[in-house]
């Protein structure tokens, strides 16, 4: 296969990632997009130059000339999606997080079977150049045996209003970016087996928008004694905060995605776009460039072509993806009980993350 054609389902923020990472891939090609909002998904096409734009998802699985579609679509729609584009043909990467449930998992890892096709997670740090090149030295000893990582994500909220509802999301700032964190971790790590999952949440600044999360922190401990400390909020203003620092017995890593490769800028009379997540632009800012590179996300998108190009084996995995929601569950589930959570596990609400969390703050 010289070249691959690309479906996004999606049309808003992480499909804007996409399509810009896809355009510098040089076999990949996007022919359709695929959104609810007909003028939004029109305008989206035009933008990018895509020629076939849909608001039925099925019409776009339907086409026989799209070998990859990439799901960008709120969480709770990830599972029958991720199905119906196996049962017609195609292969398929998955943003993050997986879905909402164990028994979701199973269904799409099943379909994926059936299928006799990957299903690929869409974890962009994996790809991130400095995060690549901290776990090569990882991996070739450069800082003796790692004993713990730390990741920190913290901005003042989502991209999209339905985050913020726990129905459609599955739970608040641990669930959206603590996949991330601990993801980069358990990476970094050779991907042991968990041991136990300590995790405090709390909702201190949008409570008139949310019943989830919008600050946490979580401790995984693994089974060689290493551990991962993953921090998020939603409650930090003043842009986007993402980093990961990796403590060894003979060195330690420090990765600054957006701060270390940012630009100083003082505007007294402010500017549009500058960091991510900026709400105000006067005064020193943190200007970051090139941000779609910084992320990850071309050299995730080649990564996945070349996967469906018979070229590679996918590096993250509907597996690793399972692992993620597992701990995004057991996080929740100590924060709700105030103790630790430990392995091997089964969720006392399996119906979505947040579940106990929401339970015990009488909040259903």
């Amino acid at each position: 296969m010289s070249t691959v054609r690309v479906g996004l389902i999606g049309s808003q923020f992480a499909a804007t990632l996409h399509v810009e990472a896809l355009a510098q891939v040089a076999h990949a090609e996007v022919i359709a997009a695929c959104g609810l909002v007909g003028q939004q998904v029109q305008e989206f096409c035009a933008q990018h130059h895509i020629p076939h734009a849909y608001t039925d998802y099925q019409e776009l699985l339907a086409r026989p000339d799209i070998d990859l579609v990439c799901l960008s679509i709120p969480n709770y729609l990830h599972c029958q999606v991720a199905c119906d584009a196996f049962a017609a043909g195609k292969q398929v990467v998955v943003e993050k997080p997986l879905c909402l449930t164990l028994e979701e998992a199973g269904r799409m890892l099943a379909a994926a079977r059936a299928a006799g096709k990957p299903l690929m997670y869409a974890e962009n740090l994996c790809f991130t150049p400095k995060y690549v090149r901290a776990k090569a030295l990882v991996d070739q000893g450069a800082i003796g045996k790692v004993f713990r990582v730390r990741q920190i994500e913290k901005h003042s909220g989502p991209h999209s209003p339905w985050f913020w509802d726990v129905d459609r999301s599955g739970g608040g700032a641990l669930f959206d970016m603590g996949c991330h964190g601990f993801a980069l971790g358990r990476w970094i790590l050779g991907k042991p087996q968990v041991k136990s999952v300590t995790a405090h949440c709390g909702l201190y600044v949008h409570a008139d928008k949310t019943r989830g999360d919008d600050d946490s922190v979580f401790i995984v401990e693994f089974q060689n004694g290493a551990i991962v400390q993953v921090e998020d909020s939603w409650a930090r203003p003043g842009g986007m905060e993402d980093a990961a620092e990796i403590f060894g017995s003979g060195g330690v890593i420090y990765c600054d995605i957006t701060r270390g490769n940012s630009m100083n800028v003082y505007s007294a009379a402010g500017y549009g776009y500058a960091i991510e997540k900026a709400d105000i632009t006067k005064g020193w800012t943190f200007a970051i460039y090139e941000e779609n590179w910084q992320y990850g996300y071309p050299a995730e998108m080649r990564h996945f072509v070349d996967v469906v190009r018979g070229k590679a084996e996918p590096l993250v995995t509907a597996e690793d993806g399972r692992a993620v929601l597992e701990v995004m569950f057991a996080a929740y589930e100590s924060a709700a009980a105030g103790k630790r959570i430990d392995f091997p596990y089964e969720p006392a609400y399996p119906s979505r993350p947040i579940e106990s969390w929401l339970r015990a703050r009488g909040g259903l």
